[in-house]
């Protein structure tokens, strides 16, 4: 079943984290990204159809991007007892697969999705210069099944904006994708 992002409150500051990376390469922290312009966290899954129709646009984007001073990060948080589709194995697949150039990393106790939020793949959380949230919302306005092509268009203009030190104008229409899969005891929404 879809389920729509929590829409956090503009303005809300990052989150701390430290997780390690899918790859098995070492850890990320958000000290490491300090430096970017601006920083997006994206939640993802490689398991999500959602995730499956926009991950090769998404890799694009975020590789583009990044020749601009915009730092990505994914996230994933799934219960890898049930659904291991989503271990840290088939991620490093996904990433090749799908292009990422960016750190995937692996948030096996949930907590650093519990922090941003987080409720679906894929979750978009787009930070300016001071790790305050410039954006939340959806990639584009496409979905699987729906015969368009995803484009980025939505999270594309929002990255150009915050590049440029301005604000995201309302509204922002969430993320929609699958829930985020919930070890027992941590759905936020239980």
């Amino acid at each position: 079943m879809a389920v729509n992002s929590f829409m956090v409150d503009i303005g809300t500051p990052a989150p701390d984290f430290r997780l390690p990376r899918a790859d098995g390469t070492g850890e990320v922290a958000l000290k490491d990204v300090a430096d970017a312009p601006a920083l997006l966290v994206a939640f993802l899954s490689n398991h999500c159809p959602y995730v499956k129709h926009v991950e090769s646009a998404f890799g694009r984007f975020a590789t583009e991007y990044a020749a601009n001073g915009l730092a990505t990060v994914a996230i994933c948080a799934n219960d890898v007892v049930n659904y291991p589709d989503d271990a840290a194995p088939q991620l490093a697949a996904q990433a090749e697969r799908a292009g990422f150039t960016f750190p995937y990393l692996v948030d096996e106790d949930q907590q650093v999705a519990l922090a941003y939020r987080a409720a679906c793949t894929p979750d978009f959380f787009l930070y300016d210069a001071q790790r305050r949230l410039a954006y939340r919302g959806q990639f584009d306005d496409s979905r699987p099944r729906s015969g368009t092509e995803p484009t980025g268009e939505s999270l594309r203009a929002a990255a150009d904006l915050v590049l440029a030190g301005k604000p995201v104008p309302e509204p922002h229409y969430p993320s929609v994708g699958c829930s985020i899969k919930w070890k027992p005891g941590n759905d936020p929404t239980a």
